[in-house]
């Protein structure tokens, strides 16, 4: 087997990991603001939005696998466990770690959303916000790839994009349109 086949799927799963979980807050965003209308949304809508955060886990997870069986940097459970804990570009690694985290509390407490208080779910929800702040500043800090013209410009997109979706979400349509 190829020496490299773990450090590129990796990347490459890292980089997957991340535009789904972006492509998640941004419809989840979407959804909240109602750009789709006032009136209810067909459910595959919200299927979508879940799917997106599902897909992200699977993702992540496989990052995470592909890191650890890669020879070349030597992580070991604990480094991608504990955030500060390896030599290699700790608080780059660090990000990934919390977003690892905040993105797990994420998704368990969505699947269990009927067996909780909507205040706890919600207030969990909101952590997709410092999630999707976290694996971006992961994304730009860590790997080969940081630096590249699609992982610069997709994160400037996607953060734009968030930017004027919570803009939407904050101020109505009508406050706007009524100035």
């Amino acid at each position: 087997m190829d020496s490299k086949l773990f450090w590129y799927a990796a990347r490459a799963n890292g980089m997957v990991a991340w535009a789904l979980l972006a492509l998640s807050v941004v419809w989840g965003l979407a959804l909240s603001t109602k750009v789709f209308g006032p009136r209810p949304r067909p459910n595959w809508l919200l299927d979508l939005h879940r799917f997106l955060g599902g897909a992200a886990v699977v993702f992540t997870a496989l990052h995470v696998v592909a890191i650890m069986a890669d020879s070349y940097v030597h992580f070991g459970l604990v480094e991608v466990l504990v955030p500060l804990t390896g030599s290699w570009h700790p608080v780059a690694v660090a990000w990934g770690i919390a977003s690892m985290y905040l993105l797990a509390a994420v998704e368990v407490t969505s699947l269990l959303r009927k067996r909780l208080s909507k205040r706890v779910w919600r207030a969990t929800h909101f952590l997709s916000f410092p999630l999707f702040l976290f694996s971006t500043m992961h994304a730009l800090t860590a790997g080969t790839d940081s630096r590249s013209l699609l992982m610069e410009g997709g994160a400037l997109v996607a953060v734009a994009t968030v930017c004027v979706l919570v803009i939407a979400r904050l101020v109505p349509v009508r406050a706007m349109v009524a100035r």
